[in-house]
């Protein structure tokens, strides 16, 4: 993406009116102005088909035809004093409309506060056969420089950014069914990029260095998706007056929020279901901005379980003043140059009406829509349950599948949500219910 085009743009306003009353035309049409689309940029997304099949067969293997999802946009965010529109790729019922209410909640006490690491990521090395792994850790700790030169001079654009190889960490497993196992770590800066492609050249650059200082065999020469020092952080402070429904008053609803968080703490079952939750709200950022949601939702779930046992993700408590905090902190990969980010027409687009500048606001950006989300859920379980709301919105789907169309399905939903009883089957007779009386 361009910086400045980005920087060309106008300030945009994250507070829609009536979005989601609108069709999906009147809604394009506001999101056109509101972030000043292109022409080319509206047609992308406002039609079906945006991924041509010719590109799409340079893409992967054995094309046969694209695939589509949804493609929403969530209001309200303010993160960092600024406003975003968040593009989002799902098909679950409830996440959009989820995650911009509690970004609506959430303005009343100055949004989400992000901030990350530099965008380090490593590269593996493994080498076998060394009856001396000790030893040879040490004389690759010595070799430091060398072997920092040797990456860097792989990737001279990269460098020329700012980024490269930045230091060597080297991994001791003196036992293993395959005997000593000696692993070389190369910490990257990789700037922009999500960065898989440039460390595995860098990983085969130094490979027969590595053999030659250890007198080893090198095998696997990979990135690693435990992106550790790689992380985004976000941070939200909610009033209890913002959270008081009809039926629970705020205190309330902090404390039932503050249950199932320490459920989901000290259970990895729950902690699952949990921080699948927050990835409800990242995976369709990622997917819409063209990047790769298999690895950051590997480096996820393995940070998740960093401490030995699998936990949750974010964490909820109270201040002082009695406010509900809640921080999440994960390693988020994710780029704006290469891949899908710069072959997807709809992946290209999304970048645009998020306007984000670095790879890293990027991943700022999703980790406060992933705290969003999380927020969301636990709220819902707090109070009416979570199928509720959930299932509200679901009943638009059954409506489809019954088959209403046009205002048909919100009169459809409308009568399923009204009595509880979402079902494909009730939506049918609603449906002919409707449709005689016309």
């Amino acid at each position: 993406m361009d910086e400045s085009s980005v920087m060309a743009s106008p300030q945009i306003s994250s507070r829609l009116e009536n979005y989601r009353n609108k069709t999906p035309q009147e809604r394009l049409a506001v999101l056109v102005k509101a972030v000043g689309l292109s022409t080319e940029e509206a047609s992308v997304l406002g039609q079906a088909g945006a991924l041509a099949i010719e590109r799409a067969n340079g893409m992967i293997e054995n094309v046969i035809g694209t695939f589509q999802l949804p493609f929403g946009i969530a209001t309200n965010f303010l993160i960092n004093g600024r406003d975003y529109l968040i593009p989002m790729v799902v098909e679950e019922p409830s996440i959009v409309a989820a995650a911009s209410y509690m970004a609506r909640i959430a303005r009343a006490t100055g949004g989400f506060e992000t901030s990350s690491t530099s965008p380090i990521m490593r590269a593996q090395v493994q080498v076998l056969g060394v009856t001396d792994p000790y030893g040879a850790r040490l004389k690759l700790l010595a070799a430091r420089s060398r072997l920092v030169e040797l990456a860097n001079g792989r990737d001279a654009v990269l460098v020329g950014l700012g980024g490269g190889c930045r230091d060597i960490e080297v991994h001791v497993f003196p036992q293993s069914v395959q005997g000593p196992m000696v692993v070389l770590h190369l910490l990257v800066d990789v700037r922009d990029a999500m960065g898989a492609n440039t460390v595995n050249t860098m990983a085969e650059a130094v490979a027969p260095v590595v053999e030659e200082l250890t007198g080893g065999q090198v095998r696997l020469r990979i990135l690693s998706n435990l992106a550790d020092l790689r992380l985004a952080r976000v941070r939200v402070r909610i009033s209890e007056e913002s959270l008081a429904i009809k039926e629970f008053p705020g205190r309330r609803v902090i404390d039932g929020i503050l249950e199932a968080y320490e459920f989901a703490a000290i259970d990895p079952y729950r902690a699952a279901t949990h921080n699948k939750g927050i990835m409800n709200g990242i995976d369709p950022v990622i997917v819409a901005t063209g990047n790769d949601w298999r690895a950051v939702e590997a480096g996820a779930h393995a940070y998740a379980a960093r401490g030995g046992s699998y936990t949750s993700l974010s964490t909820w408590e109270v201040d002082t003043e009695g406010y509900l905090v809640g921080t999440l902190e994960m390693p988020m990969a994710v780029g704006l140059v290469g891949g899908a980010t710069k072959t997807h027409p709809a992946a290209q687009a999304a970048l645009r009406i998020l306007q984000v500048r670095s790879a890293q606001e990027l991943g700022e950006v999703m980790v406060a829509v992933g705290l969003a989300q999380n927020m969301a859920a636990l709220r819902a379980l707090a109070t009416e349950g979570i199928q509720r709301g959930h299932m509200a919105l679901h009943a638009r789907n059954l409506a489809v599948v019954a088959g209403a169309v046009g205002n048909e399905i919100d009169l459809v939903a409308a009568a399923l949500t009204k009595a509880r009883d979402v079902r494909t089957d009730r939506a049918k007779e609603i449906l002919a219910s409707l449709r005689n009386k016309n």
